[in-house]
């Protein structure tokens, strides 16, 4: 073993191991180095106990490893709305319900959508929505919710969730 690597605490080894990975990591965002810098840390609590390098850097390994395949697929899923990567910006209102706060007709209106209020107009002509209609959004056109009528089976974003009790 190298005298500057025996003279040293072998727990800071792994410790700044863990540190370097963590860097490296914010510039990637893909978890593989998190899981590293993960099985880096607990290699350093097997250093701190005294275990001899060998066990050390097979204790890394096995937990390195482990985490990449065990944690790292179930952050992914956690991590990506649904799992797949849900849609992000204004087409995630698509398909929500929303809530009428003021009378929609289809040249205006105004509607509570997962917590914002937005402009609304109904898709179809001639067709109004009264206040506390629940109406469901078809299409985002600039600032506008053009909405339909709702399903039973809609709810809006920020209704009470059934009691099962």
């Amino acid at each position: 073993m190298p005298e500057w690597l025996s003279n040293s605490p072998q727990w800071l080894w792994w410790i700044g191991a863990a540190l370097a990975f963590g860097i490296v990591e914010m510039n990637t965002l893909d978890l593989i180095f998190l899981m590293l810098a993960l099985g880096a840390l607990v290699a350093a609590i097997v250093a701190g106990v005294g275990l001899p390098l060998v066990l050390q850097v097979l204790v890394f390994a096995v937990a390195a490893g482990l985490f990449v395949f065990a944690l790292r697929p179930i952050a992914l899923k956690h991590l990506h709305l649904e799992g797949k990567g849900g849609p992000m910006g204004i087409e995630a209102h698509i398909g929500h319900a929303a809530t009428v706060v003021e009378e929609v007709s289809d040249r205006t209106g105004l509607v509570k959508l997962r917590g914002e209020h937005w402009t609304a107009r109904s898709e179809l002509a001639g067709l109004t929505y009264a206040p506390g209609d629940l109406v469901t959004v078809v299409k985002i056109d600039g600032a506008t919710a053009v909405v339909t009528a709702a399903t039973p089976e809609d709810k809006p974003f920020d209704a009470e969730p059934p009691t099962d009790r």
